[in-house]
């Protein structure tokens, strides 16, 4: 704010009506006033000024670096390293900007001075601090040689050729036969399909692992997984601590989960023996990180009412649900420049078909990557990949400064899109939308099993195999000959699964995960993710909804969406430790999660009455 101008009075002389009786008085020598002090520094105006410019150049290199990862996301040609070649450019001048040194001195120097800085500009100030240490110029060369190992090796993930019976195939196509096909052999070999990517990743992958824990320790982290976990708040062991109190909480009724799936299994293969672990080529997902399809749920399988809506009603629809919440509608553009569909069959390149939501240009550029087609899994997937579009429209906004557009903490963006993803499914709410007849009549223990085989057994995976794993990889330095061997024993460990023959070490079956590769060192984002869903949805549904949890329907609701929009508005402009507890009255914690699986005990107890439980 400008200072207003001081009005200077002039005090009159009285000198002329002095008594003249008076003796004169002696008058002092005059003297040279001492020169005025200098004004302190204004460093709250030196922030606002700095910020400015950081700000504007940042929008403008990350949006050039997002754009360039779209075009190598969404058109990957076999031999062609044109797209690889401008992402690494975009993002060698994005990191480049951000790590500068002069930036990392100026933010350290004002940092310094926090006390005279307004929270909001020492939270810029500390975003772009940890953002330069995943840049830091200082080791210029590395950052470099990171980013083009990082691009190449994202050409090569996605770019692979997957085969099975002489066939190339999707991994949409591999993840279908896992949830379709009754014969073990078959099972196995497209399991076995599934993981040929590994070896092609694994001297990339190493080299990442070096190059990224380098980058980090020019500013201090001890590696990269530390690096990561920083940006909760919290140092490895915290987070570490926190995950594996997660597993804890939930590990009773995954237990149960397990030796069910065990002996049922078993029965659905033919298979006499029930065998102590569950083999990783009986489960309907390639990780074993979901057995949801399991169990199909009469009255509740929407994949014959769907594939006569088709894909694009799916992706439509979840954006009408989020309009009913209060939300605005998408722009145009996020129509007009997404990838939602799969590619045609005769098309002559490939895309990622891992589901995405991006933000391109932190403003109104908001774009999807999906595959979707007319399903079950794809109309959850919908209406989670909008939830992380309609959090970036939301905290969009002028009191949000471009740094702090960012969910609350990571897992935040991950929470409000399951949570959608969850209400979507929910018999009220399917029943609103006329997907499902009201009056149809359904297993409500079945329902909640299906939810469990999907949100519990998540847990395991990833708050313990990938967080575990990676936490070794980085900050342990785990040994290139005991990669494999350490990632299926925290799959016994943690999931009680084991593969169907000997994995040795010329295979490197984490690798087939898409994060490790190109979103490292953070999956436990996902896992408290999963908690945070529970304490919301909880609170929506005693407190506002006044509904059952298991039984909800969101959709109408305008105090659903302003509870909603009070978290995303404000980004990660606030702690998120502190919002959590405004809304939901508690800290972070599994208690809504093991609450709302609490009747499904009774059941498991029952079935697994006289089986042999391994775990």
């Amino acid at each position: 704010m400008k200072t207003p101008l001081l009005l200077i009075l002039v005090a009159a002389s009285l000198a002329a009506c002095a008594p003249t009786a008076k003796p004169p008085v002696a008058t002092a020598q005059a003297t040279t006033a001492p020169p005025a002090a200098p004004n302190p520094p204004d460093y709250r105006a030196q922030t606002e000024q700095f910020l400015n410019a950081y700000n504007a150049e940042y929008v403008r290199l990350y949006t050039a670096s997002a754009e360039a990862e779209w075009r190598s996301n969404t058109r990957i040609v076999p031999g062609d390293t044109a797209n690889a070649g401008a992402t690494t450019r975009a993002n060698q001048r994005m990191a480049a900007f951000t790590g500068s040194t002069e930036n990392i001195e100026k933010l350290r120097e004002l940092l310094a001075h926090q006390a005279d800085l307004t929270d909001l500009q020492t939270k810029q100030l500390q975003t772009a601090l940890y953002n330069a240490a995943n840049n830091p110029q200082t080791v210029a060369d590395v950052v470099k040689r990171r980013i083009a190992a990082e691009a190449a090796q994202t050409e090569k993930l996605y770019g692979f050729d997957y085969k099975y019976a002489g066939k190339s195939l999707t991994t949409n196509d591999l993840d279908d036969l896992l949830r379709r096909e009754n014969n073990p052999q078959r099972r196995q070999a497209v399991w076995e399909s599934s993981k040929a990517i590994g070896p092609t990743l694994k001297d990339g992958l190493l080299s990442l692992r070096a190059l990224r824990n380098e980058t980090v320790q020019a500013l201090g982290y001890s590696d990269y997984f530390t690096y990561q976990a920083s940006d909760y708040g919290l140092s490895r062991d915290e987070m570490m601590a926190l995950v594996r109190k997660i597993n804890t909480e939930l590990r009773p009724l995954y237990r149960e989960l397990h030796t069910y799936a065990r002996y049922e299994l078993a029965r659905k293969y033919k298979v006499k023996q029930v065998p102590d672990y569950l083999p990783a080529h009986w489960l309907p997902n390639r990780w074993g990180q979901d057995w949801g399809s399991m169990v199909d749920v009469k009255g509740l399988n929407l994949d014959a009412v769907l594939a006569k809506k088709g894909a694009e009603w799916q992706v439509k629809q979840g954006e009408r649900f989020y309009q009913s919440l209060g939300f605005p509608a998408l722009p145009a553009s996020f129509y007009e420049k997404s990838s939602l569909y799969p590619l045609p069959k005769d098309a002559t390149y490939k895309k990622n078909n891992h589901a995405s939501a991006w933000h391109l240009d932190l403003n109104n550029d908001l774009r999807s990557l999906m595959s979707v087609e007319a399903n079950t899994e794809w109309y959850e997937t919908s209406h989670h990949e909008l939830g992380h579009i309609f959090y970036y429209q939301t905290y969009t906004n002028p009191e949000v400064p471009p740094l702090l557009r960012q969910g609350a903490n990571r897992a935040y963006h991950e929470a409000i899109g399951s949570m959608m993803g969850l209400a979507a499914k929910q018999k009220p709410f399917l029943a609103g939308l006329g997907l499902i007849d009201p009056k149809v009549k359904t297993d409500e223990t079945q329902q909640l099993l299906k939810e469990a085989l999907s949100y519990v057994v998540f847990i395991p995976f990833a708050s313990g195999v990938m967080s575990e794993w990676e936490s070794s990889f980085y900050a342990d330095n785990l040994p290139a000959d005991q990669l494999n061997a350490r990632w299926w024993a925290l799959s016994k460990q943690y999931q009680g699964i084991e593969p169907p023959t000997a994995r040795g070490e010329n295979y490197l079956d984490a690798a087939t995960k898409t994060h490790i590769n190109d979103d490292p060192a953070q999956y436990y984002d996902y896992a408290l993710s999963y908690v945070i869903l529970f304490q919301l949805h909880d609170h929506i549904a005693k407190n506002i909804l006044k509904q059952d949890p298991h039984a909800t329907n969101y959709y109408g609701s305008r105090e659903v969406g302003d509870f909603l929009r009070d978290i995303m508005r404000p980004g990660s402009s606030r702690d998120w430790r502190v919002v959590l507890k405004e809304k939901t009255g508690e800290d972070l914690s599994a208690r809504a999660m093991v609450d709302y699986f609490q009747p499904l005990m009774t059941y498991l107890k029952a079935q697994n009455k006289g089986r042999k439980y391994t775990m």
